[in-house]
């Protein structure tokens, strides 16, 4: 399948440039979402290269699959306190909802994706996600409720689990907050299983002597490094095959080696230069990428002239 469309030398060369200008000038036209037709281009079934934390999409590294296995682990063995950590565009929040698919109906979640709150607010979020509803809106009043209902879940036979995401912007004061929801238990088991989703920096807040007592009660942790050299090109294609790509297009060894430099293994940074070498394999009609073009795309994406 091929098809044509203009670019700018072929347009310079009927000389219709700036008859085209004037006339866009003159008759303003929505410019058109390219994106779905090179999904339509190039047979995909939907973006492969979205930065949306799509499970789906999901690629196993041996470290991404290690750090799933630890907060998997670390909930079904009740051990309380849970951190995961990793860079910028590691793939935490695709992890998270990941563990969000593997954990059964017998598991009450609340997911806090913004933990910049005051220690009301974050209770509040929690009963909301929770589902819970209390009488008065004051703290001791959400505690018990809260309190209440972990006991009743427990007597089900089920269990909670308080995922908080991007858990490196919480103070200390909330951090310690979250330590003592955490004292929710019986003589025999944890109420509530923590899982504390972040950046390196939360690593910081956690090792601080103020948080001395959160640090103790940590059982299970894991950084997610970014992923290795001999990754990269196998990423690449497990996103464009989740995408409905049948063998096309193609990313030479050129192409991959430079999006490794570029990139130097963070998804997302490989998501976005891939997105932008797609979009400009499709102006060009072409379905096997080169360095070459991922040095384009590169230009395009930092804003340099192509």
């Amino acid at each position: 399948m091929h098809l044509y469309k203009p670019t700018r030398r072929s347009v310079y060369a009927a000389g219709a440039l700036p008859a085209y200008r004037t006339a866009q000038a003159q008759h303003p036209e929505p410019v058109p979402d390219t994106r779905p037709m090179y999904n339509e281009f190039y047979g995909f079934t939907c973006s492969p290269f979205n930065i949306t934390p799509n499970p789906r999409f999901l690629y196993m590294s041996p470290a991404h699959r290690e750090a799933l296995c630890h907060a998997v682990f670390g909930i079904i063995e009740r051990k309380g306190f849970i951190v995961i950590t990793g860079e910028v565009g590691a793939g935490k929040t695709t992890l998270c909802r990941a563990l969000l698919k593997q954990l059964g109906p017998q598991y009450k979640t609340a997911l806090v994706l913004n933990p910049c709150l005051t220690e009301t607010q974050l209770l509040r979020t929690v009963l909301n996600e929770l589902d819970i509803k209390t009488p008065r809106n004051d703290r001791v009043a959400m505690i018990d409720a809260l309190n209440e209902y972990l006991v009743e879940q427990v007597t089900q036979g089920n269990d909670v689990v308080l995922i908080i995401d991007e858990a490196q912007d919480m103070t200390f004061e909330l951090l310690e907050q979250v330590r003592l929801l955490s004292n929710f238990e019986t003589d025999e088991q944890k109420l509530l299983q923590i899982v504390l989703i972040g950046q390196p920096e939360l690593r910081n807040k956690i090792d601080h002597p103020r948080m001395r007592q959160l640090r103790q009660r940590i059982t299970v942790r894991y950084h997610v490094p970014a992923l290795a050299k001999h990754d990269i090109g196998e990423y690449i294609r497990h996103r464009l095959h989740v995408s409905g790509g049948n063998g096309r297009p193609k990313f030479e060894w050129s192409a991959v080696r430079r999006i490794c430099r570029y990139s130097k293994g963070v998804p997302r940074l490989i998501n976005a230069v891939c997105d932008k070498t797609l979009l400009c394999g499709y102006v060009d009609g072409v379905d096997r990428f080169t360095g070459r073009h991922v040095a384009r795309a590169i230009r395009e994406l930092e804003g340099k002239a192509a």
